[in-house]
Parts: C-alpha cells; structure tokens; sequence
C-alpha cells in the first residue's frame, strides 16, 4: 500500500534531498527531519508518518565518538518515538557496505541496523535495510564522501584531481537507482528484510577519474562520448550536474559565406556527427556525392528543394520539402545532391551524417545535379 505521509530524517543531505523531490513529484507528503531537529519534531512526525526513511547519519565526523552517537543514536530515537505512537511504522534505514569493517563507522551502522530489528520485533513495525555502497548523482557533495562528487566538481573547474591508487577498486549506486528501490518500498512493493539497490558498477577509483576527464575533454573538441547507458550514463548525469553557471553554455564555430552558414553541433565517436545550416533565398547547396557516407536532413524553417542524379545512369529525383511539414530526406551513395532555398525567408535545416568528417578522406566529391 503506498504511504500517504513520509518522515525524512537527513533530508537536507545528498540522498535526502534528491528523496524529497521525488516524492513530492509523486505527490506524497514528505516531512523533512534534520540531525538538529528537536526531539519532540522526530516524535510527531513519526507519530503520523506511514513511513520513515532513516538517511540520517554522520560520515565524517570530527569527532570519532559521534559516529556511534549520530548512527546509533538516531536509530534509537526512531525506536523510542515509534514505541510512543503505539502503532507498527514501516521503517528504511539506509545501511552501509561497510558494516563488517572493524571501524567506528562500520560498527556504528551495524549498530543502527541492529536497534532498528530490535524494534521490528517488539513492534512488528517493518524494517528495511539497504547497504549501500557509494552513492553518486546530482547534489552530492564534494570534497566529503564521494570520490565521483570531488572528481566532477574539480574536473568541470580545471582544478586538479587527487589519486593515490588508481588501481583501487570502487563499487558505486547511481542516485536515481536509490531513489527506485526507496520509492518502491514507500509504495508497499517490497518486503521487510534487506533490500539490494541494483545494479552495482563495479570499477576502479583511476577508471572513473579517466572517464570524467575525457568528458571535460571532449567538451573541447565538441565531442560526445557513448553516454546513454549503464556506468558512463550515471557519470555523465553527475559531471553535467556538477558544472559551474558560466559552463551552462559554450560557443561552437560558425561559418558564414555569401550562401548561408554551417556549424558542427556535435561528433560523436560511433555514431555519426550532428550539424545544421542556413541557406539564403535562392541559394543551392551541396552538389557532391558519396561512396559510402549517409546523411539526413530536416527543414526546420523555410521551403527547400532537393535535387538528385545518380552518378552512373543519370536518373534524377527531386523532392520538396516545408518547415511546416516535417519530413527526413536522406541522402544515398551514389546519387550526386544539392539543395535549394526555394521559398522567401532564409533556410534552416538540421543534418546528420553517419561518419565525422574526416579531412584526409571526405568522401565528398563535387558534382552537378
């Protein structure tokens, strides 16, 4: 059954604040609980919550003994304000894949988890326990607790990077992953008992670094990398987030001749590049063909004519086409084409080529239509 009210301890943390958007995008009341809240607005808001997502906890404290204080010790005023509502309430507690470590931090989660199924078994409130390895994504903080955060935040900057072992391993969870599996707990879709966030990219500390580089690099040579899928998705998500207000944009070359203008939007490395041009009133453009490479335009504004004649058997085609109708002409190996701003206003269109152009082999040979 999905939960109505949601208490949020640690909601002003990295976890805790992409967890409020998302809920609030879902339309579930979330109450925000920090460290410094006072006790009696941790007991009400329990009181009334279906459930309580437990993110609170210390990382890096000054002080050692405050990680048993902070970890434990929260887990415990969840228990005493549950107890005090007299009813069961569905608990997260967002563990760590450190617990079994001989250190404070570990001990002091384990510590957590262990108080939290106390209460389970007195109340037969459900627990939920994830032990997360390191989280990256948006909002996360750098210079603290993640690696993947300090390296975006300084590569966007051009501020060094340290690395004392490149060769170290890392397993990391992506944000939106998280967010899935707690907002699928919040919504009664998964039982009690340990709950795995998937998937787990499972790399080395030197690796991401490299990656992050070459997308700060590529940035340069107006280049992208293979960026919708897996590990190099969620990195490229985080180092986007990451980058500085005066990187919101850059310039791209144009160049501009008495016909109109043409400029590379991007390269990629294995699919193509994407580019678009102008063209004035009564201006014809192109008139080359190819062996091999394959392009496809859009009119995005204005009329547009384009020409074709094979280079062989000298059959032509002509096809015209409207901003205001929306259609891709592709262009075929083989066939010589050019195209022609037919209307009154200049020309826009979009074009994609399924290769980068190469210079020293341009597959481009001039010839009239």
């Amino acid at each position: 059954m999905t939960a109505h009210r949601v208490a949020v301890t640690g909601a002003n943390g990295f976890i805790g604040r992409n967890l409020m958007v998302r809920l609030g995008e879902l339309g579930i009341e979330a109450v925000p609980l920090y460290r410094d809240s006072p006790r009696e607005a941790w007991f009400t808001a329990i009181a009334n919550a279906d459930v309580v997502v437990h993110l609170a906890g210390a990382n890096r404290p000054v002080d050692p003994a405050d990680f048993m204080a902070v970890n434990h010790g929260t887990a415990d005023v969840i228990a005493e304000a549950v107890k005090a509502a007299g009813r069961p309430v569905r608990i997260v507690y967002t563990s760590s894949s450190r617990v079994d470590e001989p250190t404070d931090y570990g001990r002091s989660k384990l510590a957590g988890e262990e108080r939290l199924k106390a209460l389970s078994q007195d109340t037969g409130s459900p627990v939920h326990v994830l032990r997360l390895p390191n989280v990256f994504g948006k909002w996360a903080r750098p210079n603290y607790n993640s690696a993947v955060a300090t390296f975006c935040h300084n590569i966007a900057r051009d501020l060094p990077i340290q690395i004392n072992d490149p060769a170290s391993p890392l397993s990391l969870v992506y944000i939106d992953d998280v967010l899935a599996t707690l907002v699928a707990i919040v919504e009664g879709d998964v039982a009690g008992g340990m709950v795995a966030v998937e998937p787990v990219y499972h790399t080395t500390v030197g690796a991401v670094a490299d990656t992050i580089t070459r997308f700060r690099q590529d940035r340069d040579d107006n280049l992208i990398d293979c960026v919708g899928t897996g590990l190099t998705r969620a990195l490229y998500s985080t180092y986007v987030a990451a980058l500085p207000l005066d990187k919101f944009s850059y310039p791209i070359a144009a160049h501009t001749d008495p016909r109109g203008s043409f400029s590379e939007m991007l390269k990629t490395r294995t699919s193509g590049q994407f580019s678009f041009f102008t063209a004035f009133p009564g201006v014809t453009r192109g008139g080359h063909y190819h062996h091999s490479k394959t392009e496809k335009f859009l009119i995005v504004k204005g009329t547009a004519r384009f020409g074709f004649r094979h280079v062989v058997t000298g059959e032509t085609h002509e096809i015209i086409v409207s901003g205001d109708r929306p259609e891709i002409v592709e262009t075929v190996p083989g066939w010589a084409h050019d195209v022609t701003n037919i209307g009154d206003t200049d020309l826009i269109s979009l074009l994609w080529a399924n290769e980068i152009f190469d210079r020293a082999l341009p597959d481009t040979i001039a010839a009239k239509v």
